[in-house]
């Protein structure tokens, strides 16, 4: 199913991101997590690339599995960097004989140590590669990223949110944030987006902090994440990663709670292939399933 009708038929949507493990036994832990997770009845899921499309024929290899052994919506992330049109296309129609409907599409980031590059017959930004799948394949439905913090490599918020049109413009059906800590990033960011003329849905993006350690690790891989004051005290005062772990849930928790009460049109759930803390936000919020976040 399309995630744009699946937009239209659900007032609210509930989604689950995942990653493509690096070992074998990795494999075997993330489709215990997807078991684990597909109770709690998510709108579709995500499979993400590595930088570079390090991961990519892993990401292929897990979107055709969960459509075909998990029953699953699914949304393959496809990412510019890198990558001819040849090579897109390829995917693409890989894709769509596997009858898979959805992509975020992404401009991406090259791996550690390399710099972004553009193959002579690739897309530079995301618009590209937006406009190139609507034409090419008008019936898969496209994703794509939004940062309510500010992009790192637009300094400009006002050039940024014309860059997120070009993408709309350019066909998008709805877009998903990158992950946040204060709401009043995302409310900003909506409301910034409703003046440029963007009327597609924004799901708002939310990962827990889980340990210190992840914590630093947010701050650095997540276009430089805002660590709130507050947060970072109540993370500091924990006095082992257990405690940690129970401080980011709350935290994430607040965060859905409030966004679902003041208008957001779903949540987009970053697992780091964990169940646990997705799990246990759904605990505190007092529901069994996505069914109980609808109202």
């Amino acid at each position: 199913m399309k995630v744009s009708d699946i937009l239209k038929q659900s007032n609210k949507t509930f989604s689950f991101e995942f990653f493509p493990p690096k070992t074998e036994p990795g494999w075997g832990n993330l489709f215990k997590t997807i078991a684990e997770l597909k109770d709690l009845k998510p709108s579709w899921v995500s499979v993400t690339y590595g930088a570079g499309g390090t991961t990519r024929e892993n990401t292929h290899n897990i979107v055709i599995r969960i459509k075909n052994e998990v029953g699953l919506t699914v949304v393959s992330h496809l990412t510019c960097v890198k990558t001819g049109r040849d090579e897109i296309k390829r995917i693409l129609d890989k894709y769509q004989d596997a009858g898979i409907e959805n992509i975020l599409a992404l401009r991406g980031d090259p791996p550690a140590g390399q710099s972004w590059y553009t193959p002579d017959d690739g897309f530079k930004y995301a618009s590209e590669l937006v406009g190139f799948i609507k034409k090419s394949y008008p019936d898969m439905c496209i994703g794509v990223a939004g940062f309510p913090e500010g992009h790192p490599a637009t300094p400009n918020r006002l050039l940024e949110m014309d860059f997120l049109k070009a993408k709309v413009d350019a066909g998008a059906d709805y877009i998903i944030t990158q992950l946040f800590f204060d709401n009043r990033d995302f409310y900003d960011f909506r409301e910034r987006c409703e003046l440029a003329g963007i009327r597609v849905p924004i799901i708002p993006g939310i990962m827990p902090v889980l340990s210190r350690d992840r914590m630093a690790k947010i701050a650095e891989m997540a276009a430089g994440a805002r660590i709130p004051a507050r947060l970072q005290r109540a993370v500091m005062r924990a006095e082992n990663d257990h405690l940690v772990g129970k401080v980011g849930v709350h935290w994430a928790t607040e965060q859905v709670r409030d966004l679902l009460d003041n208008g957001a049109k779903g949540i987009h759930f970053y697992t780091l292939n964990t169940a646990r803390a997705t799990l246990k936000i759904y605990e505190e919020l007092g529901v069994s399933s996505s069914e109980g976040l609808l109202n």
